[in-house]
């Protein structure tokens, strides 16, 4: 009797004498380094990307040295064929409390990678500007688009008067005698931009002195405090 041909395709999922399968050896047999390539979510391959583990940064469990502060979070969607897609825009003011401050925002699909990408973008976009003791050396007006605000100088003891967005500023800058009004637009990024325009046209003294080739004492300037 003719012996009876069987193909491969009659005998897949069964097992073979041997602990061999159709598919192949067993991982027993297997040699080292050809194992399977694991399978992530929906069969695709697990390449250590999205939705992989997150490298962590050194950097984030260092103690900062600096004032930040968080003014606004501001969150997008975008309309897609399969839903929507959410986003984060991140306003954050960076400070370090001695006259240097400086603003910025950061976009991420997450809050918390939003503001990393801010106070890394601010630090590098901070300004030194000239204080009077722990005020400002004179009366500015900042402008930014529809955003105006006025900043004064006041004497000891009055504190920070001022609103949300401009006060976080402030703080970072290390100012902490002032009054402000804000004159126009009540968005948080006007209002922003427009008290680091009034804060960036401040000078002192000093440098009106020097530019009019005087000396100080020669500037009819009274300070509301001593420098």
């Amino acid at each position: 009797m003719a012996e009876e041909t069987v193909g491969a395709s009659n005998l897949e999922g069964t097992s073979l004498e041997g602990g061999a399968t159709v598919e192949g050896q067993t991982t027993a047999e297997r040699p080292a380094g050809s194992e399977r390539p694991r399978r992530g979510r929906g069969g695709e391959r697990d390449r250590g990307g999205r939705g992989g583990p997150r490298r962590d940064r050194g950097d984030r469990d260092r103690p900062s040295d600096h004032v930040e502060n968080v003014i606004s979070i501001n969150r997008v969607a975008k309309v897609v064929k399969g839903g929507r897609r959410f986003s984060f825009n991140a306003l954050v003011a960076v400070g370090d409390g001695k006259g240097k401050v400086g603003i910025a925002t950061g976009k991420a699909n997450e809050v918390s990678e939003a503001v990393r990408k801010a106070v890394d973008a601010a630090k590098r976009s901070m300004i030194e500007l000239p204080r009077t003791g722990s005020t400002i050396p004179h009366e500015v007006v900042g402008q930014h688009g529809a955003g105006r605000v006025l900043l004064k100088p006041a004497a000891t003891g009055t504190g920070v008067i001022a609103g949300g967005p401009v006060r976080a500023v402030l703080e970072c800058a290390g100012i902490t005698d002032i009054l402000t009004k804000s004159l126009g637009s009540t968005n948080p990024h006007n209002m922003v931009r427009a008290t680091m325009h009034g804060l960036g046209a401040l000078v002192s003294a000093r440098q009106v002195a020097r530019e009019r080739g005087v000396e100080p004492d020669q500037i009819a300037y009274k300070p509301r405090q001593e420098g």
